[in-house]
């Protein structure tokens, strides 16, 4: 029984992963129209039924499927196909560890909603995330190929630089909540300060958020981080790719921005915490209350869960097409004389006032 409840959570959480990616594919071209005062994708039609473009995924994905499989002369066969598993495995399995519910109780029964619960899930992520740049290293390598060497060059450099940042920039987080579980920091952030204000990260770590949001949009190679694949260049790590491998990295980059923003939600926005929601309904200021059942919370608390996780891709989204893309000088000052000292006063800062208030 308890291995069929894991499977079905992991059945789900890879199914809402995969929605997700396959949503913002279609809002990459929907939503820059609407900034560009463009229509967008339109075309792509069932029976007449076009549906405001959702139909083009699809068409790309049957379009990926049916190119043919290109390896360059020269190029590592093995490790050219293996390149864009590895990034997509490592990109996927970090989701494990993210809490999209709590625990619920029906009957002698409880359920956790998390698929790996341990105790040091933020560490696995981390792990996880640096693992994933041997994906992008070895495409550039085995494609035998100076433009796509350069490319994956760029990802590692980048991606070695903002994690620097993005693990100070938590480690203010551990020693508020004084955890490394994901659960956990998402049930400390259910406790209230003074009565009624959630501890969520955004109002205990401000700053902090603003570095590790930053640090994970450089981690996903988005705009304005995107000199990794540069696509309006000849440069990139996918130079030498099509087919489906070519589409196993493009979707790669899209559950990486759902990763960031679930990280975001988890850590800094409450998780699936909904404020004066608990286990049994609503207990407002004023000895008011909503009693609920079980399912009740579980669908809400899920439900907020994923509306937050919405907001930042969009948010994510909205950047990648405002911002141009950072020069590579900028982009290393920016993470190596800027934001990795903010992250460390951070901390400082935060011991400071953690032994202030005893």
């Amino acid at each position: 029984m308890d291995y069929l409840i894991q499977f079905i959570k992991a059945f789900f959480i890879f199914n809402v992963v995969m929605g997700f990616m396959f949503i913002l594919t279609w809002m990459e071209r929907k939503q820059s129209a609407l900034m560009q005062d463009r229509i967008g994708a339109n075309r792509a039609d069932v029976l007449g039924f076009r549906l405001l473009g959702l139909f083009h995924p699809i068409a790309d994905a049957i379009k990926l499927l049916t190119k043919e499989d290109f390896i360059p002369p020269g190029g590592n066969r093995l490790l050219h196909t293996l390149a864009p598993l590895i990034a997509m495995f490592f990109a996927l399995i970090s989701f494990a560890v993210i809490p999209f519910g709590g625990v619920y109780r029906f009957g002698d029964y409880s359920v956790s909603l998390q698929v790996l619960p341990i105790n040091v899930g933020l560490l696995f992520v981390f792990a996880t995330m640096s693992m994933g740049i041997y994906g992008f290293v070895l495409a550039g390598w085995a494609s035998n190929n100076n433009y796509s060497l350069l490319g994956s060059v760029r990802a590692s450099s980048q991606m070695i630089s903002y994690e620097i940042t993005m693990g100070a920039t938590i480690i203010g987080l551990i020693m508020i909540y004084g955890t490394l579980s994901l659960q956990e920091m998402v049930l400390a952030q259910g406790e209230l300060l003074w009565g009624w204000i959630p501890r969520w990260g955004i109002l205990l770590q401000p700053l902090g958020f603003i570095l590790f949001a930053t640090a994970a949009m450089a981690e996903t190679k988005r705009v304005p981080f995107d000199i990794p694949e540069g696509e309006s260049e000849i440069i990139g790590y996918f130079v030498e790719y099509s087919g489906m491998k070519f589409g196993m990295f493009y979707a790669t980059d899209f559950i990486e921005t759902v990763l960031a923003a679930a990280l975001i939600t988890t850590l800094f926005f409450g998780g699936w915490q909904v404020p004066f929601l608990y286990s049994d309904g609503f207990h407002l200021p004023g000895n008011l209350g909503v009693s609920l059942s079980p399912v009740m919370v579980m669908g809400l608390q899920v439900g907020a869960f994923l509306i937050k996780l919405s907001f930042f891709c969009f948010l994510m989204m909205l950047i990648r097409w405002t911002l141009p893309r950072f020069r590579w000088d900028h982009l290393m000052r920016l993470g190596w004389t800027i934001m990795l000292p903010l992250s460390i006063i951070n901390i400082l800062v935060t011991a400071l006032v953690i032994l202030w208030i005893g």
